[in-house]
C-alpha cells in the first residue's frame, strides 16, 4: 500500500561544523600500477567553502598530500572554529568578498587549481561561483572544480530537481570560460543513510523505497568524495567529468547491508510509485515552499526521485583512477551509526 511521508530533509556537503574526521581513506598496503596521470608537486590550491564539512575535508586531504592550501573565507569568519582548525592543520586563510572580482583575483594568484566546495542557492551556485571562476582566468589559474559533487545532472531533465539546476546553469557559463574544468560526480553522500534521508529506519527496521527496489543507486561518504576531489586537484590530467561511487547499491543491497551492520534482521517498505513520489513531491512544495531554504523537504524528495528513475546513474565509474584509495561500504556507514 503507498504511504505518505510529508518532509524530510537531506543535508549534503554545505553543512559547516567539525564532525568531519567520522571516516577516513586508507592507503592500501599492497603494491599498486596507477594508470598515467600528472600529479604536481606541491601545488598552491584555493578552496572556497573551506569551513564546510566537505570543503574542510577537501582541505585537510590536500594538505595530507603535501599541497599548500588557500582557504576562502568571508570577511569576519578567521575566528570561527573551522578557520581555527584548518590554520591549525596548515592552511593559509584569506578573507575575500565573493562580490569582488579584485579581491578573488587577488586571492587566487599564483594556484594550479580552483575548488569550490560553496554551497547555498542562486546567489552561492551561480553567481559566487561564476565570479570565482572569472577570477580564476583573470590570474591565469587553469583549472577549476565546481560544487557539484552529486549524481549526474547532465542525464536529468530540467525542472527535476532545483538544486542541481543551479548547478547545470553555472556548469553551463563555465563551459564558455577558458579554464579546465572538472566536475567531480558521487551519488549520494552515504553518510545521510544513517539518519537524515530517510531510506533506512532504524526504528522499524525497514528500508524504505519507491518504484524498483532493483535499481542501482550510487553512494559515497563525504570522506571519500574529499580525499579523491584533493587528488584530482592535483592532477592536471583530468577529464570533464569524474564519476565514483563507494558502493552501487540497490534497496535490496541495502536491506542486507543494515541487517548485517546491525544484527537485525530489516525489511522492506515499499511507499509507492515513482508517479506516487512524484504527486508528494508537487503537495509537499505547495504546501512547504521554503524557497529560500537550501534543503527543504521537497527538496531531498526530488533526489530521491531522480535516483529512484535511474537516469542519473553514474557511469563508467572512475574508482580505479587513483588506486591509492580505499572505498568505504554501505555496511560500514550504517555499522558506524552503532558506535
Amino acid at each position: 500500500m503507498p504511504g505518505c511521508i510529508t518532509s524530510f530533509r537531506l543535508y549534503p556537503h554545505g553543512q559547516t561544523g567539525l564532525s568531519y574526521l567520522t571516516f577516513t581513506s586508507s592507503i592500501l598496503t599492497e603494491p599498486t600500477t596507477p594508470q598515467p596521470r600528472t600529479t604536481s608537486a606541491p601545488a598552491t590550491i584555493v578552496v572556497a567553502g573551506a569551513t564546510g564539512d566537505l570543503g574542510f575535508r577537501i582541505a585537510k586531504h590536500l594538505l595530507q598530500r603535501g599541497a599548500t592550501v588557500q582557504a576562502l573565507v568571508r570577511p569576519g569568519s578567521s575566528s570561527k572554529p573551522e578557520a581555527i582548525a584548518l590554520r591549525q592543520l596548515g592552511a593559509s586563510l584569506t578573507e575575500v568578498d565573493y562580490n569582488s572580482l579584485i579581491s578573488l583575483t587577488e586571492a587566487s594568484a599564483g594556484a594550479g587549481c580552483v575548488v569550490s566546495a560553496l554551497s547555498g542557492l542562486r546567489e552561492e551556485i551561480v553567481g559566487m561561483q561564476t565570479r570565482l571562476a572569472k577570477a580564476a582566468v583573470a590570474a591565469g589559474v587553469p583549472r577549476f572544480i565546481p560544487s557539484d559533487y552529486s549524481i549526474d545532472y547532465t542525464k536529468l531533465p530540467k525542472g527535476s530537481n532545483r538544486n542541481l539546476d543551479l548547478r547545470r546553469e553555472f556548469n553551463e557559463r563555465l563551459n564558455e570560460l577558458p579554464l579546465q574544468a572538472t566536475s567531480v560526480l558521487n551519488g549520494m553522500f552515504a553518510d545521510l543513510l544513517t539518519g537524515q534521508a530517510p531510506v533506512v529506519l532504524f526504528g522499524p527496521k525497514r528500508v524504505l523505497y519507491w518504484g524498483n527496489p532493483d535499481q542501482p543507486l550510487d553512494f559515497t561518504t563525504t570522506e571519500d568524495t574529499a580525499a579523491f576531489t584533493a587528488l584530482a586537484a592535483l592532477d592536471s590530467t583530468t577529464p570533464r567529468y569524474l564519476r565514483v561511487a563507494g558502493e552501487v547499491a540497490t534497496i535490496r543491497d541495502l536491506q542486507a547491508a543494515a541487517t548485517e551492520a546491525t544484527g537485525e534482521k530489516f525489511g522492506l517498505l515499499r511507499a509507492g510509485g515513482l508517479g506516487f513520489l512524484a504527486g508528494m513531491i508537487k503537495v509537499t512544495r505547495t504546501l512547504m515552499p521554503a524557497t529560500n531554504e537550501v534543503f527543504p523537504p521537497w527538496q531531498g524528495m526530488q533526489y530521491l526521485h531522480n535516483m529512484f528513475t535511474g537516469l542519473p546513474k553514474l557511469q563508467p565509474l572512475d574508482n580505479d583512477r587513483y588506486p591509492e584509495l580505499r572505498w568505504t561500504s554501505v555496511r560500514e556507514v550504517l555499522a558506524s551509526r552503532q558506535k
